[in-house]
């Protein structure tokens, strides 16, 4: 098993991405550290790993909390840390051009997509340098490398993560910590769904984005889950700086 004895530490793991991360990394023997503000959702992924025949946890955390961050790595990691970390937390908006998007919007969503990861990564790398190992996956999204319109403050948050895995990479590499992001296209969860709301036929919406990938379809978080398991795992031992793209083909065509 890719995780046997190690723990892993997921952020935003109450549902979707996070929490299928969540499952495939308990799958492969990983003591799971769930965390997120929603409880009820975090403690529904403990008991979905556990129904599994997995190992987790929950506690809650608001990545945009720095001190809070450090305070529940190590009251549930200890001192050493995690074996992994996933960044995952995050989230979307409406849909609105640049000069549009109200500024509460934009720091609220960089807040918590961008600066929640460098708060995750600055509690976790001590440790891990200490230690001599570890792996980061940071959870972009295709908008990081490519934009999207009516997306500029998601865009904005996704592409620092990129650029911030990559300068982790080379400054923890030497440590032996490696790091890397995952950049999903558009995924089948509740936040991909909300965004289809937002159109005035959300079926026709849908439809129309999904003919727009070559595999003609969305993808599913197990199947984000499963690159950032491999991305964390000695599988990928020398894979670090890089943003590995799992968007059915999107960017290709």
């Amino acid at each position: 098993m890719r995780f046997d004895g190690q723990t892993v530490f997921v952020t935003g793991a109450a549902a979707g991405i996070g929490r299928a991360i969540a499952e495939e990394c308990a799958a492969e023997g990983g003591d799971v550290i769930v965390t997120d503000v929603d409880r009820e959702g975090g403690e529904e992924t403990v008991t979905r790993v556990e129904a599994a025949g997995g190992d987790a946890r929950f506690a809650r955390l608001d990545v945009r909390d720095a001190n809070a961050f450090e305070e529940t790595l190590a009251e549930t990691t200890g001192e050493a840390g995690p074996d992994v970390l996933v960044n995952n937390a995050g989230i979307g908006h409406q849909p609105a051009s640049l000069e549009d998007t109200d500024l509460d919007t934009r720091d609220r969503v960089v807040e918590i997509n961008a600066m929640g990861m460098w708060n995750g990564c600055r509690a976790a790398l001590p440790g891990m340098k200490e230690r001599g190992t570890g792996a980061i996956v940071n959870v972009s999204s295709l908008a990081g490398l490519v934009g999207l319109p009516s997306q500029a403050a998601y865009s904005l948050s996704k592409g620092a993560i990129v650029t911030l895995t990559k300068a982790i990479a080379a400054e923890a590499g030497p440590h032996g910590v490696r790091a890397n992001a995952v950049c999903p296209g558009f995924v089948d969860t509740d936040l991909g769904r909300a965004f289809f709301e937002t159109r005035e036929n959300p079926e026709e919406a849908r439809e129309r984005m999904e003919a727009q990938y070559p595999l003609k379809r969305l993808g599913e978080p197990e199947e984000v889950a499963g690159a950032v398991s491999f991305l964390a795992s000695e599988d990928a031992s020398y894979v670090t700086g890089h943003a590995l793209v799992v968007d059915g083909g999107y960017s290709a065509a």
